[in-house]
């Protein structure tokens, strides 16, 4: 709380030392509270013109509001950002926004199982995947994670120079052949370990549950070559929650829950804005005199 007093108190010093504007913090947080509500049906809007693109991305990231763990969700295009908050990570909160389970084209993420419940398809983020088979590659030097990466990379390199065509379907067979066999060459170093008689699920190694993940999956890591439009990565997603861990740092916790939604609105339109040229500033400006500048929606 005292963390968020002082970030309006030091919003208010700038704005006076920029300005020789003397104004409260009570002052500044009307502010935002207007501006949340000038922006809401906009920011609506951006939240289901992003549903209805071919290919958007998702993430979630924990954060502190009211004194427990809430969780920001962002959906991403390359022209627009949308950000929401709730109490739940997963299904309920994916219910609650109502925006992913209305997508009919390609969601990318990073693996919450919540997303596998909806028919839209799916791209998994490959960044991860790298980082858990460099992971492999370290601790215990098993050649197929190594030749796993060099694939994926080399995979990445073809679909970047083919400049939005997509692979020849010879190439994206051939590329599918060996991913699958340096699948099976990882699964005979690391079996499964057979059920001990005991209830739940036993206990697997990290290779075998990443081995157990790219094959179960081999659609989704593999999408990005069979359609040119979705990336290798999931960094759109990840650089828009960015903001939030940066907002953590500055401010700490949201003392309220709808002062957590009103960064999600402002946050949403002004990244929007950066994403399309549009001077954040003036728009502002021009929110608060009335007229809300409209983004691109697609």
């Amino acid at each position: 709380m005292r963390l968020w007093h002082r970030f309006l108190v030091r919003t208010a010093e700038i704005i006076q030392n920029l300005y020789g504007l003397q104004i409260s913090a009570a002052t500044i947080l009307r502010m935002i509270n207007e501006a949340q509500e000038r922006l809401l049906p906009t920011v609506e809007r951006i939240g289901q013109a992003i549903c209805a693109a071919p290919v958007a991305h998702a993430d979630e990231t924990g954060r502190r509001v009211a004194g427990k763990l809430h969780w920001m969700h962002t959906l991403a295009t390359p022209i627009m950002t949308w950000l929401g908050v709730h109490a739940n990570r997963g299904h309920e909160a994916i219910e609650a926004f109502a925006l992913i389970p209305a997508m009919l084209g390609t969601l990318i993420h990073d693996g919450l199982v919540a997303y596998r419940q909806y028919t839209c398809l799916h791209g998994l983020c490959n960044a991860h995947h790298l980082r858990e088979l460099t992971f492999i590659v370290e601790q215990s030097q098993q050649d197929w994670a190594q030749r796993m990466i060099d694939l994926l990379c080399r995979a990445n390199d073809e679909t970047m120079a083919a400049q939005g065509q997509a692979l020849p379907k010879r190439r994206i067979k051939a590329i599918r052949s060996a991913y699958l066999a340096l699948l099976t060459n990882g699964e005979a170093l690391n079996p499964p370990v057979q059920r001990s008689g005991r209830r739940g699920r036993t206990k697997q190694s990290f290779a075998t549950n990443l081995l157990g993940r790219l094959r179960l999956y081999a659609d989704d890591v593999l999408r990005f070559t069979v359609d040119p439009h979705v990336p290798f990565t999931n960094n759109l997603a990840e650089q828009a929650i960015r903001m939030c861990k940066v907002k953590q740092k500055v401010s700490g916790c949201f003392r309220t829950f709808p002062g957590a939604q009103a960064f999600c609105i402002v946050r949403s339109y002004v990244a929007t804005l950066k994403k399309q040229s549009i001077n954040p500033y003036h728009a502002l400006v021009s929110t608060f005199q009335g007229n809300v500048p409209q983004p691109r929606f697609a």
